[in-house]
This record gives structure tokens, C-alpha cells and sequence, in this order.
């Protein structure tokens, strides 16, 4: 019984991992574009000169 428990636990423990590791190798991240709103209200891909803290 103690002994199926910790081999149930150990293959959990290496299935987290292998689902850690496709998510690393599959991931897009960094291809995030940030969008700004300027004083009219459009959508611009520029961040606006003056900025001002509300």
C-alpha cells in the first residue's frame, strides 16, 4: 500500500514536470505588442510624448 502511494506520487510528480516542459516548448511568449490610447481616443502602436500620471 505505502509503497504503490509513493510510486502513484512519483509518477505524478513526472507527469507535472513533462507537461512543465511542453508548455516551455510550445509557449509564444514575448510576441505581446503593447497598444496605446492617444488624446483622440485611437488605438496607436506609439507611446504618447507627454505622458501624464492621473
Amino acid at each position: 500500500m505505502k509503497k504503490q502511494l509513493e510510486k502513484n506520487k512519483q509518477k505524478k510528480k513526472e507527469d507535472k514536470e513533462q507537461r512543465k516542459l511542453d508548455r516551455q516548448q510550445n509557449s509564444t511568449g514575448g510576441d505581446m505588442e503593447l497598444a496605446y490610447v492617444n488624446e483622440f481616443g485611437e488605438i496607436v502602436s506609439t507611446p504618447p510624448e507627454n505622458y501624464n500620471k492621473a
